[in-house]
């Protein structure tokens, strides 16, 4: 089955080509026989982690993103590496490089793309809990500056609404976890 909203590909240019992204541009034919250009990025994908300890308190990293020029928190995250299969592998590594903590019982709750107009990352989101601290946790990447943050959600909520959580996937960790708690 055709999709009739397709762009076809006439032609592309690698622009770049990263450790994280790589960036295309492609000349495309649209459904009304015009051209156009599509900037592309092509990402690994992603990984968010809604940490809940035992207290019903959400597990928040505050770290400084540079294409925002700015710290922000958010729950604990990270890229599939080029050569990782397994999310949920990824997820377990990440939690524990970020937060020292490992989780008993860790599910997907979700997986949907952040930015579909230019990018075709794919972010899988879990809800890790029965929390265990580790003794010798798994190092945190050299470059990644982190303070950890537990609260309740209606802290979290107070923290969307002020805008001092300001990114999706843990606005959606957040909606989920509300929701969840009705």
């Amino acid at each position: 089955m055709t999709d009739q909203f397709e762009e076809k590909t006439i032609h592309r240019e690698t622009i770049y080509n990263g450790k994280i992204i790589d960036v295309v541009v492609d000349d495309v034919l649209v459904p009304n026989g015009k051209m156009a250009k599509r900037e592309l990025v092509f990402h690994h994908g992603g990984v968010g982690i809604l940490a809940i300890t035992k207290e019903e308190k959400m597990i928040l990293v505050k770290q400084f993103r540079k294409p925002l020029e700015k710290s922000i928190l958010e729950i604990p995250t990270g890229k599939i590496e080029k050569d990782e299969m397994d999310p949920l592998g990824t997820a377990k590594r990440e939690l524990e490089e970020e937060t020292t903590y490992q989780a008993g019982s860790i599910e997907e709750i979700a997986k949907f793309v952040p930015s579909p107009g230019f990018s075709n990352e794919l972010l899988y989101l879990y809800e890790a809990r029965d929390l265990v601290k580790v003794e010798n946790p798994l190092p945190q990447d050299e470059d990644e500056f982190l303070e950890l943050m537990e609260v309740s959600l209606e802290e979290a909520k107070a923290k969307v609404a002020s805008g001092e959580i300001c990114d999706a996937k843990t606005m959606y960790a957040i909606l989920y976890w509300e929701m969840k708690s009705k």
